[in-house]
């Protein structure tokens, strides 16, 4: 059942975080058909400049923003978080891999540039919610909890969950697993139930000139996604040779720089004899890149840091759940245990490929994201 447009409008207004793509412009059109009150959004980061101009923070996309607002007859705003950017997620970035580790630093754009920046500047607009384009969904823990769409600031004590999208080739959850019950409270994800192609025929229909515009699947301020040339332009006293060694300390090859290296990597590594080689370690103390076989790259347990978890609550017993260690990996059986702090240990019920420092373990129980953390 339509929520009633007059009720909707007395709940304020929604900040639609506008990337010039056909998936934030899709959501502010099922919003405003919906009888919300909008304001178009575009972050201005630290992009690329690369000729193609296709990232989701350049100038293009900021146009594409513009004119969807002007067809949707909403106001459309460029925010500048250059600085904020550079402070949370490009330095982050280079000291990530300055100590052998290899981040997510989309993870980090959501959690201070999205939902924590942007709420506050929602505020400052005078707008309840923000709205993004993610393919996930936010669901109340009770049937008496307020409806997603009017939940606002009065969200009891109810609470909230993160879903999965419903589309599992676009479910972006993994990358939302930092949000908190607040964060939540004050987000919409129009998305949530629909497929790619159903947005785009929204799009298509709607007359959207975005409607058939291609995703970027690079990072934004990392030119055709040679993050190797990037680090040597914003890092170049990370290029310091070394050995590349066998497993028993033999060397075997030659490097350029640690940081160029990620685990399970298999091209750079120079020709040996016998089966593929890959990456199975990271020695900064001794600027080593160490090498093996495939079944090298196995391992049955992590630790985790900066762990937090979207009830706020952290399990005082093992608890089972499943678990992805990167963006585009299968969720695996796990059992989670608490160290103290915000750290935990999780062991694998079958091994997994290259658990690599640095990037984001996010926890599953079915179709709920339970938290996440910082592979140690």
């Amino acid at each position: 059942m339509a929520i009633s447009p007059i009720r909707l409008r007395r709940m304020g207004q929604v900040l639609v975080a506008m990337s010039g793509g056909v998936d934030s412009s899709v959501a502010a059109v099922l919003l405003k058909d919906q009888g919300f009150e909008l304001i178009g959004a575009t972050m201005a980061l630290s992009c690329s400049t690369s000729s193609s101009d296709r990232g989701c923070c350049s100038f293009s996309a900021a146009e594409d923003a513009k004119k969807v607002c002007t067809i949707l007859g909403i106001l459309h705003y460029t925010l500048n978080f250059k600085d904020e950017f550079k402070k949370f997620v490009i330095d982050n970035f280079i000291a990530e891999y300055k100590s052998g580790r290899t981040p997510n630093p989309c993870v980090r754009c959501n959690q201070f540039l999205k939902f924590d920046l942007l709420l506050m500047k929602a505020k400052e607009l005078g707008a309840e919610f923000v709205a993004t384009g993610h393919y996930a969904r936010i669901q109340p823990l009770t049937p008496y909890s307020p409806s997603p769409l009017i939940r606002g600031k009065g969200i009891g004590a109810g609470g909230l969950k993160l879903l999965k999208g419903r589309d599992v080739r676009k479910d972006q959850s993994y990358v939302l697993y930092m949000m908190t019950q607040s964060a939540l409270a004050q987000t919409l994800f129009p998305l949530g139930e629909l497929t790619k192609e159903e947005v785009r025929k929204i799009a298509r229909e709607k007359g959207l000139p975005v409607a058939d515009k291609e995703e970027s699947q690079e990072i934004c301020f990392v030119d055709d996604d040679d993050y190797g040339q990037f680090l040597r332009e914003a890092a170049p006293e990370l290029i310091k040779p070394g050995n590349i060694v066998d497993k028993n300390g033999n060397i075997v090859g030659q490097h350029q720089g640690v940081a160029f290296y990620t685990l399970g990597q298999r091209k750079g590594l120079g020709h040996h004899k016998g089966e593929p080689k890959y990456v199975i370690g990271l020695d900064r103390a001794k600027n080593q890149v160490i090498i093996g076989d495939d079944r090298d790259t196995l391992g049955s347990e992590l630790i985790a840091e900066q762990v937090g978890f979207i009830s706020g609550q952290i399990p005082a017993h093992p608890l089972s759940v499943t678990a992805k260690i990167r963006y585009n990996s299968r969720a695996a059986p796990a059992v989670l245990s608490g160290l103290g702090d915000d750290n935990v240990r999780l062991v694998f019920t079958t091994p997994q490929r290259s658990i690599t420092p640095g990037q984001s373990v996010v926890f599953y129980n079915g179709e709920e994201v339970l938290g996440g953390g910082i592979i140690r």
